[in-house]
């Protein structure tokens, strides 16, 4: 026999979806506003396979950092036991020398969490 929930429990449930629902939205991810944030990162990385004054990014989601074929990664990176995810992507593009000290990427950070999530949805289309 299960227990129904009493009513205060649904109206603080309710309550509680109005609160978080706007914020969650404000934050949606778009993969083509992401593809747009890229535009600063193509200086350096590619989304082709071919490497360039960084490696390329193709196929990031899922691999270990500094372990990209035909890249001469810092120490600091070949080292790291990162493997890159949504959530260590977020953070190493939001301070990549707070995330992997040492590494030689000449980018301070992006601060807009709203682009660093659009720019990380746009990485793991990247296959």
């Amino acid at each position: 026999m299960t227990k129904k929930p009493s009513k205060l429990l649904l109206r603080s449930c309710a309550v509680a979806s109005l609160i978080v629902l706007p914020f969650a939205a404000a934050r949606a991810q778009d993969a083509g506003a992401g593809e747009r944030a890229f535009a600063q990162c193509a200086a350096c990385h590619s989304i082709d396979g071919s490497n360039g004054a960084g490696p390329s990014l193709k196929g990031i989601v899922g691999s270990k950092a500094g372990n990209m074929p035909g890249f001469h990664f810092s120490r600091a990176m070949k080292n790291s036991a990162i493997v890159w995810n949504a959530q260590t992507l977020d953070a190493y593009i939001a301070n990549p020398q707070a995330v992997i000290p040492g590494n030689v990427m000449p980018y301070s950070g992006l601060p807009d969490a709203k682009k660093r999530d659009d720019l990380v949805v746009y990485l793991q289309t990247l296959k």
